[in-house]
């Protein structure tokens, strides 16, 4: 029993070490039966089908990274989860780009030595004339920057040191400040109703503390150029004021002005808050005073100003409109940076006096605008100049010596920032400017040295904010852009169409620059629509969509030239076929889950329907072609190659299927299926044969051992699972689509797949045949073994075949397998069942004599011994032969052991009984008491057989056997009657009916038992017909010893005879109420010339007669409907109260079973 107890934390332990049936049979180690991974011809004899599923291995290996979609990450719609496999992670490379391919003749032109060196002296004058504030990251030393300028150009000392003198000579700039007063925030308020209405007035102060005052035209200064800020308003001379805002202590100006600087180093910025309190025209008045000269001190110059206007104004006296001061600013103009500045200024008190609050922004820049230089008086531009002196520096730094030069991201060093800088503010070039110079020169030298895209996209996304801040650019700065955009979007349409090339999928940092790529191409298509001058002839996606087709086309025919050139014989150009699907195969999963996704998001190109429709086409095309010039030329190798191209063809068609939304029914490659169909046939008809003799070469190197200690079968079985296995992937890879080939292609398979399953067991009844059996070994380990080996076959070919269904159309049902295929699996699994049993009986029949020997010593046990000391011995040796099958066998075949065992003991111990006869009543509870032990072995606590199991069957008839060995001789009377009553017919119409009515006359105290009439009387007549009457009857004997039985009329030939008679039996209630009576009713048929023969018999219990319970109300009236009874004839259990009573010598038990024995020769055999 401890063993049983067992069972359960044993198989715990295999299915926590032993991996999962498919896992274990793909890893199991290298032996003689295991499919090796490239199998030589020396390993195995020719025939023996090792090659031949190897290669058919490679082929399910291949599919099986076929299974699922790469999950495309932004594109396609969220969709429910599917059986499919997880996406593969086609990334697996962060390996530098391949190189992108460069031209020099796509920069910018080249420079004459001439305008080189005007390009040098515009660097040189930008150096030596700056003015204004050097920020922190910008270098401050003259002799540094004019050393690196020297090295950009490539001068010697000499030639620098004679540049350098010249630039010196010549005059010094024209500067001028730059000054927009955006806004104010917390002014005080100096109005009644909280608020104030400031206004800004600004000038230069310069050195000496006056206000400097127009001068006559010096010889050596330029002159002052008015309005050259486009759009804004004119500059006064000295003093320029800004428009009022009322009632607001946040004014919003943004007002631009322009003063001519004439000392940098000394000049000044002055601006005033006051808040207005008339209607007089400031500006005028400003414009007047600007003529007055001589005023000393800018507090009392534009106090003079308020004043000067109030005068010429119409309002009341001064002293009730004077300007409330809301604070100033003094900003030196040497303290302006380099770069200009945008800051919040705090305003500052007229005197200590004053009270003020609040700040004002002012954008401020220092610009020159004249230049003594060659390229200023030739009229070249400073955007111009910018421009080449940019393009310069970045060939200077972006070296071709650095290693990953193509991931260089235009960072400048400090000097090179330092200079364009100074000239970006000197030339007073606009952000905007500055931005689209950047991109033109960037992406002009890109195509001639590589550079980050990323960097590239920065530049755009800069240009793309300013452009949307300015919004406009002078037409031939506008040319230049549009020229530089259709530059660019050339060089990215060239990439595209080499895609596979420079952007493949396999690695990741290729990947990431394609998507930098298109991201920059999607910045192009924002601009389209702002250019007055369209830089696109056409949607810039429907030009990548061009380049994208005319590169898939050319990668597949430089693919099909190199792989399957059209020149070469059609066998040799059918295994480069196959090469050439496979890589379409895997292009188009990169598509799908790395190219698609990119495409779609940035620039809105579908990018995976394109490319599958074109490859699907054209791959379709040459099968088709080949496929008609190989069906007159079929070999085995050919079908060998027509089949693995179909597997392919097929996977590309059920790729497109599996998303979401698309048909394949529209595709090239419908109805591919049919020229392939004679190469499938003909390969499945090899594979039946190969299949066979790898069985067979895995049995013959069998030594019927476990593989190993977490296994319990031998190597062939593993072998044929994994055949079996890799059957059922072969038919999921070949899904053939036309229904009715498809159930006939299936319909061969599963029945050849059943073949060589029953093949299998045929080998292995043989083999263990062959093998010596250990003398007196009760349990054999090589049975053991080949009853594990036909469980899993059995479950392997199951899974096989049930994995082998194919496609019913609209009469087939989901979830439920074809006719054929489940009559298939249904025969394979009852013979394999059926095999199994008979191993299993072969196994039990070793342990035949020992379990009778160990029944027979419990019943010739003396009554001196207790019951469990009897038993003991039995118990014992079942505990170790089932330690052994436990150790030895799965968890199935274990189960079906143990059943057969338990009906091996019931046998032997219905034996025991039976030869054993006039024996105490100790006797049988002693087996009693045996066979409840035997039951809680078995069971172990729920951890072995069910109960229900174990109290079924024999079981039953040996308990009944006991327990009536155990009772006297009326119980047994009794008790075969009661099996009378419990009896009920299996076929309710094969013997008949019959119809009576009974009720008890409690008044007369009888019986009333009337016949009402028969049908469906068996014929026992040679006419077909009967002469049935009925003998009604009371029982038990004992219980009615004065009661004599009664019979109907014969009614002649008839099967439905009506008798309507009535019959009387005297006898007391109490009797009728007693265990086990009933009134028996037998059907006759009578014979004239030979013995009456047996119809039929039905019993009646007394029990639920009206009556007999309960006397009825009015004595002795009719009561009660009609009962139908089914007759039958007595079964086995009926008989065995008769066995027990003919053992027993007694007189009443003998006359009982002499009365029964003449009323059993009318009867015939039970059916």
């Amino acid at each position: 029993m401890s063993t049983l107890l067992e069972i359960k934390s044993s198989v715990l332990r295999q299915v926590q070490v032993c991996p999962s049936f498919r896992r274990r049979t793909e890893e199991e180690p290298a032996s003689a039966n295991a499919d090796p991974p490239e199998p030589t011809a020396a390993a195995w004899k020719p025939g023996d089908g090792v090659e031949f599923f190897s290669q058919m291995r490679l082929i399910l290996k291949k599919g099986e990274g076929r299974q699922g979609l790469p999950c495309p990450e932004v594109w396609m719609e969220p969709r429910r989860p599917s059986p499919l496999a997880p996406s593969q992670v086609l990334l697996c490379s962060s390996s530098p780009a391949p190189a992108e391919p460069v031209d020099p003749s796509r920069g910018l032109r080249a420079l004459s030595q001439e305008e080189v060196d005007m390009l040098y002296e515009e660097a040189l004058y930008t150096v030596l004339h700056r003015a204004g504030t050097m920020g922190p990251d910008q270098v401050d030393d003259e002799e540094a920057l004019l050393s690196y300028l020297q090295q950009v150009f490539g001068t010697s000392p000499e030639e620098h040191a004679a540049a350098v003198e010249h630039v010196k000579k010549a005059k010094a700039p024209t500067y001028a400040l730059k000054v927009s007063v955006m806004r104010a925030k917390n002014l005080l308020a100096k109005d009644p109703n909280g608020f104030s209405d400031p206004y800004c007035m600004l000038g230069i102060l310069p050195a000496s503390g006056a206000m400097r005052e127009p001068s006559p035209h010096k010889e050596q200064r330029f002159s002052f150029r008015k309005g050259s800020k486009r759009g804004g308003p004119l500059p006064a001379k000295c003093i320029q004021v800004t428009e009022v805002k009322s009632s607001t202590l946040n004014p919003v100006w943004k007002e631009h002005f322009l003063f001519e600087i004439e000392d940098v180093g000394t000049d000044q910025l002055h601006l005033d808050i006051w808040d207005h309190d008339d209607d007089v025209s400031l500006v005028e008045a400003c414009r007047k005073l600007n003529e007055v000269i001589g005023l000393k001190g800018v507090s009392r110059y534009f106090k003079q100003i308020v004043k000067s206007a109030r005068a010429n104004g119409t309002a009341g006296p001064t002293e009730d409109h004077t300007d409330d001061f809301l604070g100033c600013l003094n900003i030196p103009v040497r303290e302006v940076p380099v770069a200009g500045e945008d800051r919040w200024f705090k305003l500052e008190p007229r005197s200590s006096a004053s009270r003020v609050q609040g700040d004002c922004q002012l954008v401020l820049k220092l610009i020159t605008t004249q230049r003594d230089t060659n390229m200023s008086q030739r009229g070249r531009s400073g955007f111009l100049s910018y421009l080449l002196l940019l393009s310069r520096l970045l060939q200077f730094e972006h070296r071709a010596g650095e290693p990953n030069s193509s991931s260089w991201r235009g960072e400048l060093s400090g000097p090179a920032a330092t200079v364009l800088c100074l000239h970006g503010a000197q030339s007073n070039l606009s952000a905007l400017q500055l931005a689209v110079l950047h991109w033109q020169v960037s992406s002009r030298h890109h195509q001639t040295r590589t550079l980050d895209y990323g960097y590239l996209l920065g530049l755009l996304e800069d240009l793309q904010a300013h452009w949307e801040e300015a919004g406009s650019l002078p037409q031939e700065q506008e040319e230049g852009l549009a020229d530089s955009f259709s530059a660019f979007s050339e060089f990215g349409l060239q990439l595209l169409r080499q895609l596979r090339d420079y952007f493949p999928a396999t690695n990741s940092t290729a990947v990431y620059r394609l998507e930098l790529l298109l991201k920059c191409l999607g910045k192009l298509q924002l601009f389209q629509p702002s250019f007055e001058i369209c830089p696109f002839k056409t949607e810039l996606n429907m030009d990548i969509a061009a380049a994208l087709k005319r590169g898939n086309r050319e990668w597949f025919d430089k693919l099909l030239n190199t792989q399957s050139p059209r020149e070469q014989p059609g066998p040799q150009r059918l295994a480069g076929l196959v090469k050439l699907a496979d890589t379409i195969y895997e292009d188009l999963q990169s598509c799908y889950g790395i190219y698609a996704s990119l495409f779609h998001s940035i620039i809105k190109v579908d990018f995976f329907t394109l490319t599958f429709r074109q490859l699907e086409r054209l791959v379709a095309e040459e099968a088709w072609v080949l496929t008609e010039e190989l069906s007159p030329k079929m070999t085995l190798e050919v079908a060998s190659g027509l089949f693995e191209l179909y597997l392919t063809l097929a996977d590309i068609q059920r790729f497109w299927s599996s998303i979401p939304g698309r048909d394949s029914r529209s595709l090239a490659l419908a109805g591919i299926h049919a020229p392939f169909l004679p190469a499938v046939k003909l390969w499945l008809q090899v594979l039946r044969d190969q299949t066979k003799w790898r069985l067979q070469g895995a049995v013959d190197v069998d030594t019927l051992e476990p593989m190993d200690a977490s296994s319990k079968h031998s190597s062939s079985a593993a072998t044929a699972s994994l055949c079996f296995s890799h059957i059922q992937e072969l038919w999921a890879c070949l899904a053939w689509p036309d229904t009715t080939q498809a159930q006939t292609l299936g319909t061969q398979l599963s029945q050849d797949l059943c073949e060589a399953a029953l093949f299998y067991t045929e080998l292995l009844r043989k083999k263990v045949d062959a093998q010596p059996g250990a003398a007196g070994e009760a349990v054999s380990e090589p049975l053991c073994v080949v009853l594990n080996d036909v469980e899993l076959l059995r479950k392997a070919a199951g899974q096989a075949l049930r994995g082998l269904a194919w496609p019913e159309g609209a009469a087939g049902l989901e979830g439920t397998l074809p006719r054929p295929l489940l009559s298939c699996t249904q025969a394979l699994d009852e013979d394999l069942q059926r095999e199994a049993r008979t191993v299993t009986a072969h196994l039990t029949s070793k342990m035949v004599g020992d379990v009778r020997k160990y029944v027979q010593h419990v019943s010739l046990s003396p009554d001196s011994i207790q019951n469990d000391e009897a038993v003991a011995p039995l118990l014992k040796y079942l505990d170790e032969k089932l330690a052994l099958l436990n150790a030895s066998l799965v968890k199935e075949n274990l189960s079906r052991v143990l059943e057969a065992l338990w009906e091996l003991l019931l046998q032997a111990i219905l034996q025991a009984l039976g030869a054993n006869r006039d024996v105490s009543a100790d006797f049988y509870g002693r087996f009693h008491f045996t066979l409840e032990a035997l039951v809680n072995f078995f069971h172990a606590e729920g951890q072995g057989l069910p109960l229900e199991s174990l109290r079924d069957g024999s079981y039953k008839r040996l308990e009944e056997e006991l327990r009536l060995h155990q009772c006297s001789t009326r119980e047994c009377i009794e008790q075969y009657y009661l099996d009378k009553l419990k009896q009920r017919s299996l076929e309710h119409n094969r013997f008949g009916r019959l119809s009576v009515r009974c009720h008890y006359e409690a008044a007369e105290q009888r019986l009333a038992v009337e016949v009402l009439h028969a049908a469906d009387l068996l014929p026992l007549d040679a006419n077909g017909l009967s002469d049935p009457f009925v003998i009604v009857e009371l029982g038990p004997p004992h219980l009615f010893p004065l009661v004599r039985s009664q019979r109907t009329q014969v009614k002649s030939r008839t099967l439905h005879p009506v008798y309507d008679e009535l019959f009387y039996f005297s006898v007391p209630a109490e009797a009728c109420r007693r265990r086990g009576a009933c009134v028996l009713f037998t059907v006759m048929d009578h014979d004239w010339l030979s013995t009456n023969d047996f119809a039929g018999e039905a019993a009646l219990g007394l029990g639920s007669v009206g009556g007999v319970a309960r006397p009825q109300v009015g004595g002795s009236a009719r009561a009660g409907q009609p009962v139908t009874l089914h007759l039958r004839r007595p079964r086995a259990q009926v008989r065995s109260a008769l066995r027990m009573l003919e053992g027993r010598p007694n007189k009443e038990a003998q006359e009982f079973v002499k009365r029964l024995r003449e009323l059993e020769k009318y009867m015939e055999a039970d059916p």
